[in-house]
């Protein structure tokens, strides 16, 4: 029952972090370029794991992002434990046989209802694109020129990629605490 329970929060924990950050901050102008429309729209799934000084778990996922609307599925192993996320301007939605159904108007507040955790996640979009989402952000490449490491809005992402391409299919997400400890999340990019 322990490790069930552990399980379903770590779950519903991946799936919040990963789920709510599909959706776009709103930029100007409102009308995106061809380029921004076509660099958000892809369809993912791997692996994802959230570790924190109180609790860690892993999920597997899958990821579809048209523009601005997503939809996000987490499983564990052999499909057990499934959550959907799906959301659009203004509409996020989280809902699980755990929690049941959870709605908020950010990827951000869903989170904080969720797991009680305050993150930028909406950043995820850009960052599963090898690029910052904010013209903040520090960048460092590689010999490549691509995107090694981004620092953003208190964390840091570290970039891994297979051999020439040019989008992760690793991310390490990491965000000191005051206590001298972190929260990270790994996400493992299997398919594209």
């Amino acid at each position: 029952m322990q490790v069930s329970s552990k399980f379903g929060v770590s779950a519903l924990t991946c799936c919040a972090l990963f789920f709510t950050g599909c959706q776009q901050y709103v930029k100007t102008p409102a009308q995106p370029s061809p380029e921004e429309v076509a660099a958000n729209q892809f369809n993912l799934q791997g692996k994802i794991g959230v570790r924190t000084p109180q609790q860690s778990g892993s999920a597997f996922f899958t990821w579809v992002q048209d523009r601005n609307e997503y939809d996000i599925e987490l499983s564990g192993i052999l499909g057990v434990g499934k959550t959907q996320i799906s959301g659009k301007p203004g509409q996020v939605q989280l809902n699980s046989a755990k929690t049941g159904l959870i709605e908020a108007e950010t990827p951000e507040e869903l989170l904080e209802r969720a797991t009680g955790w305050q993150a930028p996640i909406t950043h995820l979009v850009d960052w599963v694109q090898a690029r910052p989402a904010t013209t903040q952000a520090k960048i460092q490449r590689d010999t490549a020129q691509r995107p090694q490491q981004i620092i953003e809005d208190g964390w840091t992402v570290d970039l891994s990629y297979n051999e020439t391409a040019t989008v992760p299919n690793k991310l390490i997400l990491k965000q000191a605490l005051e206590s001298g400890q972190e929260n990270r999340i790994t996400m493992v990019i299997q398919n594209r």
